[in-house]
């Protein structure tokens, strides 16, 4: 069964979105390509275990122009960040969302409360064999493509990592691994757009990652919110600040919450812990994402939503964001 409904900015909302029966959701809004949705399962592996943990794929209109991973929170799902999904899947990517434990016997968890490097390496697995199409994100894929009625669609070969919260820690040090692994993966990977990062209380997974994707040519772009508890106090965004050599590496929106990146997708769970977003920091957050992820795989620096371009700069004299400038 198909549910259809329109991808739009939406004003702040306190309650959950509905969760979906169906195994595939198409779509669709004016001036925008529909985007199908389906929720499925990945495999990973956790020490001497399987994860078979859910998935969620979107489909674009037409052939992928590239394949976005969109990373959750932490304690957080993949339903949470299905707005911005969509948003990327509009604009032409084939976007993979998985949802990763938050708390694992084994220690298989998406935000370090031990030790997480081993499972994240198995997350970086995934990507480091995506051209495999019978290794894990492949068959995963298959059965997504299954149940969209898409077998034109193959798995692309260039990649965006986009995350959220300890999400945003996850990606940026998934990257790292792929790069020390997975030569021929590495190549295909543009760049990272974090969401409102957090850096984990223990160890140093977001410095390491940074470190290490850092003056590598890749494009490492941040969209925060003022500090405060659910951001610890904006651990993510000072790492990023201090490691990133780049006069500019992001913005922050100057009203926002850290739920703005979950857009119509928040609950109310998320609003009480986190804040309310408001219509106007998630269109900013949405815009920026899209361009900036489009600017990676492009190779491409798109001057309006870079400082002094005209949408950044309408942004910047409302007061909706600031500069964040990075190491350099």
């Amino acid at each position: 069964m198909r549910v259809t409904r329109a991808v739009r900015a939406l004003a702040a909302t306190t309650t959950a979105v509905a969760a979906c029966a169906a195994a595939s959701l198409t779509v669709a809004a004016p001036a925008q390509a529909a985007v199908t949705r389906v929720q499925t399962t990945v495999e990973i592996r956790c020490a001497f275990t399987m994860l078979n943990q859910s998935a969620d794929w979107y489909f674009p209109s037409g052939t992928p122009k590239g394949l976005v991973w969109l990373q959750h929170g932490f304690v957080r799902a993949n339903d949470h960040v299905a707005d911005l999904a969509g948003e990327y899947a509009s604009e032409g990517y084939l976007v993979f969302a998985p949802t990763l434990p938050s708390a694992h016997i084994f220690g298989c968890t998406l935000q370090n409360i031990g030790n997480n490097t081993d499972f994240l390496g198995n997350v970086a697995d995934l990507f480091g064999k995506a051209s495999h199409p019978n290794d894990k994100l492949g068959r995963s894929l298959a059965k997504a493509k299954a149940e969209a009625g898409r077998p034109d669609v193959t798995m692309p070969s260039s990649m965006v990592f986009s995350g959220h919260s300890a999400g945003g820690e996850a990606v940026t040090y998934v990257a790292d691994k792929v790069r020390t692994g997975y030569p021929s993966a590495w190549t295909g990977l543009r760049g990272l757009v974090l969401l409102d990062p957090v850096k984990s209380f223990i160890g140093s997974n977001l410095v390491t990652g940074l470190r290490g994707v850092d003056g590598t040519g890749r494009q490492i772009r941040t969209i925060s919110a003022p500090d405060g508890t659910c951001n610890n106090s904006g651990s993510g965004t000072d790492a990023v600040q201090a490691e990133v050599n780049d006069p500019f590496v992001g913005v922050r929106l100057r009203n926002g919450a850290h739920t703005d990146a979950e857009g119509s997708s928040t609950d109310s769970v998320g609003t009480i812990a986190c804040g309310t977003p408001k219509a106007p920091n998630i269109t900013a957050l949405q815009t920026f994402a899209v361009a900036w992820a489009k600017d990676a795989f492009n190779g491409t620096q798109t001057p309006g939503y870079l400082p002094g371009g005209a949408y950044y700069q309408s942004l910047l004299s409302a007061g909706t964001i600031e500069t964040l400038n990075g190491a350099s």
